[in-house]
């Protein structure tokens, strides 16, 4: 199932699913079903994972003209991020494909040395935006901003000490990120200024549960700046893959419904180029998960 936020002209955020490529209205499709549904994307996941073959299983039952007064047509909806507001940081997975730990080597204070555990950083709730919005890019802060595609992972049900065997059963579904990154505002090795300021996680532009993905470590995904490829890569590459992540993350800290995963960027940076590349004032960066989709926006100078 295809999860999405959106809104119209007459409506605030609400919960929607696509189907036969029309958004369908997730707390209406509940009410013509007499299974009450939410209209929050937390509140969907906070329901379990179980809810969504209950759902999926209404769907197929449901007449198609049932569908009617409750769907809208793509353009006629503003998406935006899948879960607006995260009750938490999104956790962050750094130097998670080797040939990204061999181009931040080159041009960053990193070592090259492949990482024997997952490095594990965080962005505010603030730095979530949505497709077809602006990257904001403070002037006074960097002048050095940069792009990273990738797949996150939505998780389902509380978790401590979670097994790899058992990993996946705790998530929920996936999205993409792009974890921009201000490379000149790194402090003593500290990621947190460089990676959290607003707007600095563009996400969407829907979750895909998991039962739609069959395999989460053989995506593509890959990267264009005004049009032009910078990033080409596939899941299967992660130094960590998702399994490994939750294991660990879970030992560190309790994961919970709704906690974002995002789990790191293949090579193909800007700080990784020869010369260096940074984007500026009205670029255009596109960023693609298969299976998931694409979202796009536009750096905004300030």
């Amino acid at each position: 199932m295809k999860l999405l936020t959106y809104k119209t002209q007459d409506t605030e955020p609400r919960l929607g699913f696509i189907h036969n490529n029309q958004v369908i209205d997730m707390q209406d499709f509940g009410d013509i079903s007499n299974f009450p549904l939410p209209n929050d994307m937390l509140e969907l996941i906070d329901m379990g994972f179980e809810v969504i073959a209950e759902i999926t299983e209404m769907i197929t039952e449901t007449p198609e003209n049932f569908f009617e007064e409750i769907a809208y047509e793509m353009d006629e909806v503003t998406i935006l991020a899948p879960i607006e507001k995260p009750r938490k940081n999104i956790i962050g997975i750094g130097l998670n494909y080797t040939e990204h730990v061999a181009e931040s080597a080159r041009t960053l204070d990193t070592t090259g040395k492949l990482p024997t555990k997952p490095i594990i950083f965080s962005k505010p709730p603030t730095t979530v935006t949505a497709t077809n919005t602006e990257i904001i890019k403070n002037t006074k802060l960097t002048l050095q901003l940069d792009w990273e595609c990738e797949l996150a992972v939505i998780i389902s049900k509380k978790g401590k000490y979670i097994s790899k065997s058992d990993a996946l059963d705790y998530v929920f579904g996936y999205t993409v990120i792009n974890d921009i990154s201000a490379r000149d505002c790194r402090r003593e090795g500290q990621w947190i200024v460089s990676k959290g300021q607003d707007t600095f996680a563009p996400m969407g532009p829907v979750i895909v549960t998991k039962d739609e993905i069959e395999n989460p470590h053989n995506l593509n995904l890959s990267l264009k700046v005004n049009g032009v490829e910078k990033q080409n890569s596939n899941t299967k590459y992660m130094l960590f893959n998702i399994n490994d992540l939750i294991e660990d993350l879970s030992i560190v800290f309790t994961l919970e419904p709704g906690d974002i995963i995002a789990t790191g960027t293949p090579a193909g940076v800007g700080a990784g180029r020869n010369p260096q590349e940074w984007m500026y004032d009205g670029d255009v960066v596109e960023a693609t998960v298969e299976g998931i989709g694409t979202i796009i926006n536009t750096v905004k100078e300030i």
